[in-house]
């Protein structure tokens, strides 16, 4: 049996939600790698909806094991609000079914504030980022600056004054610069010491929970947040995420050696959307824009904020099998392209008068490639709710084999709707 890595192929979004859940009925355990609570899953389950921001997609099913790895940045506040609306949807959430790492970082109060202190200035020069405004990346600058507050630090209050006092000496300086209020210690004080009693529970070595599964043979499966197009080395920098986003991060930001990982399945959507700032060659500000947008209801789970859409990029998703290793790919929202007489496929782009296949690392050429497109005849059938291939139109398989041969990896799911048995099984990741 494979333990396998999740990952989005694109810039987020690509349907990870439904996919992970559909895997983690066959998993033992469920890792959050990477990431915070600025990318959300939607999971439908039956009849119920269920929105997760910073719980692993395992956390719905009865008798999976979901931890939270130490490369995720945790606001304790958002987790404990999550269980919280879950316990009420009747999930019964307890120690024995959620593990957090004692060495995964905290965000706090003062980083979602210099997260909208920044982007407000940034706004004002022209150089925005498009951040959820969550904290993510200023929890992410303590950790490597060596000041972080974290998990274990919440069952050790004895421990917190002399950390909290370092890390104000680096923010209050921050903080006078924007010509902000400083912050009190106490005051952070009192935010931890308000959600230590209800965390303390759940704290674990998560390193030593895989290894002890890796030993029993469990199935273990590694799910990212959202995509390796927003990984801090290998996306379009700066308009990034400031985490490493691509699979091999699941063996860092879990504790497990990568002879750990199997195989790695890579999420595609059948067309390309981004949200915020940054380069997108292959963007339709247009009707197909609209259209695609309005028929996947390309609204964000945490955000909610629209969704720029556009054609299926061929480039970038080929770049990604090779950053991330992907072996086989999960090609979701299929049927948002029914109904649609042409379709097109990014396959090179022109940057400065040249042809390349691939996505520069500049962020100029990046905003200066131009997408070099191939024609697709589309299909007026549906294929919403298929669950074979003989249910497909031939054009609709037409269109995937294509995909599958310009970016080198082959299908290994097709998810044709958002319900979780809506879902073609080509190659069980689970069995590599």
């Amino acid at each position: 049996m494979a333990n396998v890595v999740v990952v989005g192929s694109q810039w987020g979004d690509e349907g990870k939600g439904k996919i992970v859940d559909w895997l983690s009925e066959r998993a033992d355990v469920v890792v959050r790698y990477q990431g915070g609570h600025n990318a959300g899953h939607t999971l439908v389950v039956g009849e119920t909806v269920y929105k997760l921001s910073l719980l692993p997609s395992g956390i719905v099913r009865d008798g999976t094991l979901s931890l939270i790895g130490n490369g995720v940045v945790v606001d304790p506040h958002a987790l404990v609000a999550e269980i919280e609306t879950l316990r009420g949807q009747g999930v019964d959430i307890t120690p024995e079914r959620l593990r957090v790492a004692d060495n995964a970082t905290l965000i706090l109060s003062l980083h979602r504030e210099l997260d909208g202190m920044r982007e407000s200035a940034a706004t004002q020069t022209g150089t925005k980022i498009g951040t959820t405004g969550r904290g993510i990346g200023p929890a992410y600058e303590d950790k490597v600056g060596r000041r972080a507050i974290r998990v274990m630090d919440l069952a050790n209050p004895a421990t917190l004054p002399a950390k909290v006092d370092r890390l104000l000496a680096h923010h209050n300086a921050l903080r006078r610069g924007l010509e902000a209020p400083e912050v009190q210690a106490q005051t952070i004080l009192d935010e931890l010491l308000a959600v230590a009693d209800a965390i303390a529970p759940f704290i674990d070595r998560v390193w030593k929970v895989l290894d002890d599964h890796r030993a029993r043979g469990s199935r273990i499966l590694f799910e990212g947040a959202q995509g390796a197009l927003l990984d801090i080395d290998h996306g379009t920098y700066p308009f990034v995420t400031s985490s490493n986003t691509v699979s091999g991060q699941a063996a860092t930001g879990s504790g497990i050696g990568p002879g750990g990982i199997d195989y790695v399945l890579g999420i595609t959507k059948a067309y390309t959307t981004r949200v915020g700032e940054g380069p997108f060659p292959t963007e339709q500000l247009n009707e197909i824009g609209e259209h695609l947008g309005q028929k996947g209801h390309e609204f964000g789970v945490v955000t909610g904020r629209k969704r720029r859409c556009g054609w299926f990029d061929a480039v970038l998703v080929r770049q990604t099998v090779k950053t991330s290793g992907i072996d086989g790919i999960a090609l979701t929202k299929l049927d948002v392209l029914d109904g649609m007489d042409e379709l097109m496929i990014c396959t090179g782009y022109e940057v400065d008068g040249q042809v390349i296949d691939y996505l520069p690392a500049s962020q100029g050429q990046q905003a200066r490639a131009k997408p070099i497109y191939t024609r697709v005849e589309g299909w007026s059938e549906t294929t919403a709710g298929a669950r074979s291939w003989a249910e497909l139109p031939a054009q609709a398989v037409k269109y995937v084999r294509h995909v599958e041969e310009l970016i080198g990896a082959p299908v290994a799911l097709l998810s044709t709707s958002p319900q979780r048995d809506d879902t073609i099984l080509v190659h069980d990741p689970f069995h590599d």
